[in-house]
């Protein structure tokens, strides 16, 4: 039955091609917008290359300074970082290492009277430990360049493109922010939707033109922490909020700030601590930030769904002929709308596959554009679950209210051309 239902589906649809394509237009764009942001959101916050370790990697990434008058929320600056962690993996066991570094920021450089931007970030040495970058050339520093203050550097494919026109640069000079460095490796180079590990070049922070750094509470740096397995997480945030907490008693300006708020969180968490604890960044909600991304979903998709149910409404009235020949020879409301479900998801499952492969070029096309530089946004496993399971509730969201409407036709209402 079900294989009679598709020939009939595909010769309705081939037969009714404004309807249908009305109905693929909008099914195919709202699976477009959705993919798109789908394929953002799973670069940014999952797990992947370098930080293949992200489902068990925890992170301070903003605090909070607070006083009766004053209210700072922003990126911590190293003297309090380096005192929450000071001895941390030795205090928590299930925390295995952790990694203090500098957010990306712009730095000018000058080749051949050619000024050039590039972003870079100081890091120490483990962070090349828990990030795992993929080397075309040489090494990582070390925790021993970081603590020596060596002017050493990291740079990215692009980089190497453009300053040593994509020679080997393993051993060369680079001038970056008005220092000398040496290159000692080059990465493939990381999408800057990937927060943490993103930049151009990478140099130990010891190298910073000042060493103030050292006593600030506020500052551009943010730190990572990578545990053994997500079962160690609680001990960590627990360890860090206590230490946090310890490090309001050396706040070094205490007529401006009294108190500091911050943990540990995922990215995902943190980005809800961000959204959902403006005031104190004590509390991670990831189920409250993933609720209203689900909701804004379903939003997004309750008018084209709605309009899809009025043109399938339409489609369907308009063969009431047909409809009502069929009860009169005894088809029953069940086997009608058997049929008309099994059409309309053919029918947004057609709508699917050509949305996933739009999706699939307007993310090649977002890749080659640079418009987001180094993307590598492209349409996985996952996403494509997403995408068809999100056909499938079109199909049949869209399909079954004017079925069953149809199904309640009078066969001589029908066979008049009338609807209920």
């Amino acid at each position: 039955m079900i294989r009679n239902y598709l020939k009939v589906a595909l010769k309705v649809l081939a037969r009714r091609k404004f309807f249908t394509f009305i109905s693929l237009f909008g099914i195919c764009i709202t699976l477009v917008v959705l993919m798109v942001a789908t394929a953002m959101l799973d670069q940014v916050f999952a797990p992947g290359a370098p930080e293949v370790h992200g489902s068990r990697t925890l992170g301070i990434y903003q605090i909070g300074l607070r006083s009766e008058n004053i209210n700072y929320n922003g990126f911590a600056g190293y003297g309090l970082l380096e005192r929450v962690l000071r001895d941390l993996p030795a205090k928590v066991p299930g925390l295995e290492r952790t990694s203090v570094f500098t957010v990306q920021q712009t730095a000018i450089s000058y080749l051949n009277g050619k000024r050039l931007e590039s972003w870079l970030k100081r890091t120490d040495g483990e962070f090349w430990r828990i990030l795992q970058f993929e080397f075309v050339e040489g090494q990582p520093f070390s925790q021993d360049d970081e603590k020596n203050g060596n002017h050493v550097a990291v740079i990215n494919e692009a980089t190497r493109e453009r300053f040593f026109q994509g020679q080997p640069a393993v051993g060369k000079p680079i001038e970056i922010d008005g220092q000398r460095f040496r290159v000692v490796g080059v990465v493939k180079d990381v999408p800057i939707l990937r927060v943490v590990p993103f930049s151009d070049v990478w140099v130990p922070i010891s190298t910073s033109k000042s060493s103030s750094y050292k006593r600030d509470f506020i500052g551009n740096f943010m730190a990572i922490l990578l545990a053994r397995g997500t079962a160690d997480f609680p001990a960590i945030q627990s360890e860090v909020s206590a230490r946090l907490k310890d490090a309001e008693k050396a706040i070094p300006q205490p007529e401006l700030y009294k108190t500091i708020s911050g943990g540990a969180y995922t990215l995902f968490g943190a980005a809800s601590s961000i959204f959902f604890s403006t005031h104190r960044l004590e509390d991670s909600h990831p189920e409250r930030l993933l609720a209203v991304l689900l909701l804004l979903m379903v939003l997004f998709m309750v008018l084209p769904t709605v309009n899809l149910v009025n043109i399938n409404l339409s489609r369907i009235l308009d063969r009431s002929s047909e409809i009502g020949v069929r009860k009169a020879f005894g088809a029953s409301s069940r086997t009608l709308v058997g049929q008309f479900v099994v059409e309309n998801v053919v029918l947004t499952l057609i709508g699917a596959g050509i949305g996933l492969v739009v999706a699939g070029a307007v993310l090649s096309a977002v890749n080659a554009s640079g418009a987001i530089p180094y993307s590598d946004l492209h349409l996985n496993f996952r996403i494509f679950l997403y995408g068809l399971g999100i056909a499938l509730f079109f199909g049949l969201f869209s399909g079954v209210y004017p079925a069953w409407r149809m199904s309640k036709l009078h066969p001589v209402q029908a066979l008049r051309g009338r609807s209920i």
